[in-house]
């Protein structure tokens, strides 16, 4: 084989060699910049009971009328 034949695959092996770097480095630096973007642990679940209504707090009266004003409670999904 020729000189420049030799020297032909030995560039074509260091342009495979920084490519597969490249790819390697860039699949490190997604998984790691995924990571970081998601909130710490600890990871737990809400303690939510469907079934218990909540404690609200009373209806507002107006000063010096006996009747409660008319008031809803909307319960948050």
């Amino acid at each position: 084989m020729s000189m420049t034949g030799e020297r032909r695959r030995r560039v074509w092996r260091w342009a495979v060699i920084v490519w597969v770097l490249a790819v390697a480095v860039a699949g490190g630096l997604t998984l790691w910049l995924q990571d970081s973007t998601e909130p710490q642990g600890p990871y737990v679940w809400e303690n939510a009971k469907p079934d218990k209504t909540p404690d609200l707090p009373p209806c507002p009266t107006p000063d010096g009328a006996g009747l409660p004003i008319a008031c809803a409670y909307v319960e948050a999904r």
